[in-house]
């Protein structure tokens, strides 16, 4: 896999010689299991698979390598280069301007830029709508394009299921840069229309089963469907895709479940399921799926809290979340300033996005084992200071340097 340029304030030199330890004795990417940081009264579980993945190093290369070549130009990001808040910190410090929030809202006004000027595309992506903008302006959209490939993949998905007459719906958080891109681009083909959860899918099968009224559905899912969407029509062939950073459970049981109603419907006779349902393989990424699979391995061990870091508005990294509260005590982290102390940490709600203040969060105990992970746009750099934090609230400075450098020499 090819290697990109990230700046060194992102990369930790222990993280980055445990990981390609670890790659080189699992080449096949086969053990999940943790890697263990023994500080001795504290024991530290690293996640097999953590941190920057391909497209987001591919992301960050683009861009800091067109400041770096266009000094005295304006230099636009759509939206949020990814969902890390250190990351476009750097990137706004250095000059770049946000045309959007993350949620689409506009913060510089289309009118104010023109061909001369620079605009990165994230690596979300971007609407067919805003490309046709920019290229109307003769921005060379296709030049800081630093969409990642794995969203394009879906991309092409939906563009083979829409020519085979398949309406599309998209399992994605309606808001989201990507999936707003995502539908965008599919609904340029075919009729499309985004569900969230299984909850918004078992309503959206009572449609297919003709079981509510056809009125009914443009108001329940207002704003989620694409221009001429035929309710009675439209759902009687289906195929679905996902945003990438969804869990990647969920998606197949969503799929799993629309398959099941068009058997109902349909019969079970094999072509006729082909007929009516897109069977299509899951669209996830492989850094998405990689660290789900990393954190289920990870929770098998006897732990006593487990600490994810990353951007709050990080959808991939809010599942993570998600998988760890569900075995024991879970906070959400988006750097070391937010552990104050041995008894208090400052923490985000994966699902209200709430800050609060926790006080015991660390039990009191001769020893502490921590899970540690973070998610796909989250740099090792800042795992590396969570690491740090932790060592130092439980008074183990002393113990940092000799036992680093001894797992450096190990890995």
């Amino acid at each position: 896999m090819k290697k990109f340029k990230v700046p060194n304030i992102y990369r930790s030199p222990l993280i980055s010689a445990i990981k390609e330890r670890r790659r080189i004795e699992d080449k096949l990417k086969k053990d999940f299991t943790p890697t263990l940081l023994d500080f001795g009264t504290v024991q530290i579980y690293l996640a097999r698979h953590f941190g920057f993945c391909y497209g987001v190093e591919n992301a960050i290369e683009i861009a800091f390598e067109t400041i770096e070549n266009n000094a005295g130009k304006n230099i636009y990001l759509l939206s949020e280069m990814i969902h890390n808040p250190q990351v476009n910190k750097d990137l706004e410090e250095r000059g770049v301007q946000f045309i959007q929030d993350t949620y689409g809202r506009q913060v510089i006004p289309f009118e104010k830029i023109n061909g001369d000027d620079i605009v990165l595309i994230p690596a979300f992506g971007t609407t067919l709508e805003i490309e046709k903008v920019l290229q109307e302006k003769g921005i060379q959209t296709e030049k800081y394009n630093t969409t990642c490939p794995f969203v394009e993949k879906v991309w092409n998905r939906s563009a083979q299921i829409a020519e085979k007459g398949y309406s599309i719906i998209v399992h994605g958080k309606p808001k989201h840069e990507e999936t707003r891109a995502t539908f965008s681009h599919a609904s340029s083909s075919t009729h499309t229309i985004v569900i969230n959860d299984m909850k918004e899918a078992e309503a959206l099968a009572a449609y297919i089963r003709k079981e509510k009224p056809a009125e009914q559905f443009y108001t329940e899912f207002a704003g989620r469907f694409s221009e001429g969407f035929d309710v009675e029509k439209d759902l009687q062939k289906i195929g679905v895709v996902n945003q990438t950073t969804q869990l990647a459970s969920e998606t197949q049981a969503i799929s799993d479940f629309f398959k099941e109603e068009i058997k109902k419907i349909y019969g079970s006779n094999e072509e006729e399921v082909r007929r009516h349902f897109a069977d299509t393989r899951d669209t996830l990424c492989y850094a998405t799926n990689d660290n789900q699979n990393a954190v289920r391995s990870m929770l098998e061990t006897d732990a006593d809290v487990a600490i994810v870091v990353g951007g709050y508005n990080s959808s991939n990294t809010s599942h993570l979340v998600e998988l760890c509260d569900e075995r024991m005590p879970t906070f959400f982290i988006n750097g070391e300033d937010k552990i104050i102390s041995k008894s208090e940490i400052v923490t985000c709600n994966w699902k209200t996005k709430e800050i609060t203040h926790q006080h015991n969060f660390l039990p009191e105990k001769e020893l502490l084992k921590i899970l540690v992970t973070s998610g796909a746009s989250c740099p090792d750099s800042i795992v590396e200071q969570v690491i740090k934090k932790i060592l130092k609230v439980c008074g183990l400075e002393a113990r940092y340097d000799e036992t680093l450098a001894a797992t450096a020499e190990q890995y």
